[in-house]
């Protein structure tokens, strides 16, 4: 588990070079054997670390650190000549518990509408059905938007599909390609989980709801990681290919944190009606045979015929329709 020692260790490191473990305990307050261990842990998190007798220790491959003012900036540009409803706070931390279950704590004592929270390491970042998202420090991009509706939970079923076509759009803005999304609340890329989208909420049946909209994406995963992952996934780096110039994580939190802005600001005034037409367009499965693996274990098997308004997914056997709720049901390819 990365510590913030650990972080301010890989920010000493983060410009390629190698430093020794005298002058990186001196800079930190740290002995040297502490310098060393917590640079272990470092590499177990997924960042590829050298060392070498005489020189120190140096990242093979510097990440690109989160930096508040630089999204910011970024949102400025990005908001440039268009009309972008920019988040009230862009925060960024080293390391959190979890980005989404920290708002929610907040939700509970103050106002966490358009409040953007970014962290490079989360120790219990959580998926759907309360599954564990792995992540690699410097490698993916996990943060959580606060938003405010008036509305309530039932206008609010179909958000994480509007969600997930304002992610789409933000990659596609940003040069990544044929990314698909997968009912209920994943992005993929040829059938590989490159994210995913969790939906939380607090308020009253007939509103207003606190909604936290947490995201995470796959950026760069050595295969080391990979291993450890129940699906099959990718990353953003492999979808752009080789020859693609180096992700900015930076300027990309820009582009979904202003693109999210936007959708949701649609979705206050028009539902997820809205997005439907284009929700089934970027669908992976749309118009395929899936089965619905259901909470008690059975299996429906049909051809996905597409979503209602609601944001249900409608399956077609024949002549019959039979719509199903997101909840704990899980897509499967027939």
């Amino acid at each position: 588990m990365l510590t913030p020692l650990g972080f301010s260790l890989l920010r000493q490191l983060a410009d390629g070079q190698f430093h020794s473990g005298e002058d990186l305990a001196a800079k930190v307050g740290l002995t040297r054997a502490r310098v060393s261990q917590v640079l272990k842990d470092a590499g177990a998190a997924g960042l590829a670390l050298e060392r070498v007798k005489g020189r120190g220790y140096r990242l093979l491959e510097a990440p690109d650190f989160l930096d508040a003012k630089k999204v910011q900036s970024w949102l400025v540009e990005l908001a440039a000549g268009r009309e972008l409803p920019l988040p009230g706070l862009v925060e960024v931390v080293d390391q959190i518990e979890s980005t989404s279950s920290e708002l929610m704590r907040r939700a509970q004592r103050r106002d966490v509408h358009q409040v953007a929270l970014a962290a490079e390491w989360q120790s219990a970042g959580r998926g759907r059905r309360g599954r564990a998202w792995t992540a690699i420090a410097g490698g993916s991009l996990t943060f959580s938007l606060g938003w405010k509706f008036e509305q309530g939970a039932g206008f609010l079923a179909g958000l994480s599909l509007a969600v997930g076509v304002a992610v789409v759009r933000a990659l596609e803005s940003e040069g990544f390609k044929d990314v698909a999304l997968k009912w209920p609340n994943d992005l993929i890329h040829r059938h590989l989980k490159v994210g995913g989208i969790l939906i939380e909420l607090n308020g009253d049946a007939l509103g207003p709801t606190t909604t936290v909209i947490g995201v995470g994406l796959n950026v760069r995963m050595p295969a080391a990681a990979r291993k450890d992952i129940p699906v099959p996934v990718t990353d953003l780096a492999s979808i752009a290919g080789r020859r693609a110039p180096p992700i900015d994580r930076n300027r990309l939190l820009a582009a979904l944190i202003a693109e999210l802005a936007t959708v949701l600001q649609q979705y206050e005034s028009n539902g997820f009606a809205a997005f439907a037409a284009e929700w089934q367009h970027r669908h992976a499965y749309q118009g395929k045979p899936v089965r619905l693996l259901l909470p008690d274990g059975a299996t429906v098997t049909g051809k996905v015929a597409g979503v209602d308004a609601s944001g249900a997914l409608v399956l077609a056997d024949g002549p019959r329709r039979a719509r199903f709720l997101s909840g704990e049901i899980s897509l499967r390819r027939a």
